[in-house]
């Protein structure tokens, strides 16, 4: 078997050298979504197209008769910041295991708390998409993410019991060496959980789980799938090669990221930081370039906006 190629790194200070201008990001930029020729965001075409020399990066559709940039169309649309500070943001958020707090991005980039806020928001939305059904041998598991009950001011406590009280649900899929799935979910019963590994799992997988009743049907719909367990209820937690160390992996992760980087986040944006620790453990093996990860986020903006209102409504 041949060996793993070994990912080339980039470091921050590489980084600088690449990108030392405004116009050196716009050509990235350009590069990433386009390739050499321009093409208009609104009629797609690339004939009658004319580079404006007063606004760098801004071009004239004759065909349509508008203004189009490379981020048109993107969270970046509309950004007053500096677009190095883009390229600097990204590399921290794809780098960083455990996330980069707003508050510690404010400080890197020389920005106000809110637009860090909102930087790091608006690339999340490059970190979501649908990925190939997993397959082979697969983990399957669920996690509660928030803090507890007993932590929190008088005030803000829920009326609820322990264990995962006042927490919300994720459920993930690890294919054994190959990638993560991940999302927020309001409950862990089968109606949730069966539907959800049909979506993400090629039929006649290995897939395991812990002995919870939702997985259950698991072995008798359509897809047929192999199911095995582990019974952690007796202690049990690996039992030849059935166990779901590899996904549990994931979920220290993204609870060290909770408690220790953003101190905790609201369930309006769970999905989106859930998309955010996925990503980067996807894009984050040992073959996989930095640049190269760079330019998944950054291919991955492309026809996605949110606003600021929308983020705080």
């Amino acid at each position: 078997m041949p060996a793993k190629r070994k990912a080339d790194t980039l470091s921050l200070f590489d980084l600088t050298q690449r990108y030392p201008t405004k116009q050196s990001v716009i050509d990235y930029l350009e590069r990433i979504r386009w390739g050499d020729t321009p093409h208009c965001t609104k009629c797609g075409g690339t004939d009658r197209i004319k580079a404006q020399a007063k606004h760098p990066g801004r071009y004239w559709c004759g065909d349509c008769r508008s203004y189009f940039t490379a981020w048109t169309g993107t969270p970046l649309e509309d950004a007053k910041v500096d677009p190095r500070k883009w390229i600097f943001a990204a590399y921290l958020l794809m780098t960083a295991r455990k996330g980069i707090s707003a508050m510690q991005l404010k400080h890197e980039l020389s920005v106000s708390y809110p637009t860090a806020w909102y930087m790091l928001h608006r690339l999340r939305l490059g970190c979501g998409g649908k990925l190939e059904a997993l397959g082979g041998t697969v983990e399957v598991d669920e996690t509660y993410v928030g803090g507890k009950e007993g932590n929190k001011h008088k005030g803000k406590r829920l009326d609820v019991g322990g264990g995962s009280g006042g927490k919300e649900a994720v459920v993930g899929i690890r294919e054994r060496g190959g990638k993560v799935v991940a999302k927020a979910v309001e409950r862990t019963d089968s109606a949730t959980l069966v539907p959800f590994v049909e979506d993400n799992v090629e039929p006649g997988s290995k897939v395991y789980t812990d002995d919870a009743a939702a997985y259950k049907p698991l072995p008798n719909i359509i897809n047929q799938y192999e199911h095995d367990t582990v019974a952690h209820g007796a202690g049990e937690y690996v039992r030849g090669e059935v166990h779901t160390n590899s996904i549990e992996a994931v979920w220290a992760v993204l609870k060290r990221g909770y408690h220790g980087i953003y101190h905790g986040w609201s369930k309006k944006h769970m999905r989106a930081y859930v998309d955010e620790f996925t990503f980067r453990l996807n894009e984050g093996n040992c073959e996989i370039d930095t640049s190269q990860r760079l330019d998944s986020l950054f291919r991955g903006l492309v026809g996605k906006t949110i606003t600021y209102r929308e983020l705080t409504a």
